[in-house]
């Protein structure tokens, strides 16, 4: 079939369709809040009819997931790129902040409103934090192989972070009012969190 036949202009289009749908949702739900975020909205957004919503996305629910498995994808691919190197954990731990900052206002809503969510985000958000929870782990463990970092059950050292991130994300007007909370205080969590991780540096002895 010619890339450029009447079937595959169509596909194309669709393609585009629904990348621009997706791409206002995601906007919308970081400006607004998943609960609050309407497909008519979307819709007006996207400069679509409020039926081509359902063309791509069969429910808002569905819709709304897709927002949150686009958001995993794109932070769980960057970790997996560090993985593949070997990279020691605070590396792994840098970039897993640059890339919760960048998306800091969907995460918030995210955190704020996951109990008012239907129950497809569970399985959505879980599977975010496995991923996230496997690449820390993995650089955790060649950390302590290597003696870099102390014995740490890894299911604590990983709850320990996330808990640290997730706090300072859902107050942020209190740590950083009007501004990116991570991108304002991520490097100091994270010389924080390597501090309490990190096994100690042997101190020269002083000469007698």
């Amino acid at each position: 079939m010619s890339s450029h036949s009447p079937e595959s202009q169509r596909a194309a289009q669709k393609a585009e369709t629904r990348r621009r749908i997706l791409e206002h949702a995601r906007r919308l739900c970081a400006r607004r809040g998943f609960a609050r975020t309407r497909t008519v909205d979307v819709a007006k957004a996207a400069r679509v009819s409020h039926g081509s919503v359902f063309v791509h996305f069969p429910s808002r629910e569905a819709l709304m997931a897709a927002v949150v498995g686009e958001m995993a994808r794109e932070i769980t691919d960057a970790l997996h790129a560090l993985g593949s190197q070997d990279a020691p954990l605070r590396e792994v731990l840098a970039k897993h902040l640059d890339c919760l900052a960048d998306r800091e206002d969907e995460l918030r809503w995210l955190l704020l409103e996951a109990p008012l969510l239907p129950k497809g985000f569970d399985a959505e958000w879980v599977g975010v934090q496995s991923a996230v929870a496997h690449h820390i782990a993995e650089a955790a463990a060649r950390d302590m192989a290597a003696g870099r970092i102390r014995e740490i059950p890894l299911h604590l050292l990983f709850n320990t972070w996330i808990g640290l991130v997730h706090h300072y994300v859902i107050h942020r007007e209190l740590f950083a009012p009007g501004r990116s909370a991570l991108k304002t205080h991520g490097r100091e969590l994270l010389d924080h969190f390597m501090g309490l991780i990190s096994t100690p540096t042997p101190k020269s002895r002083s000469k007698r």
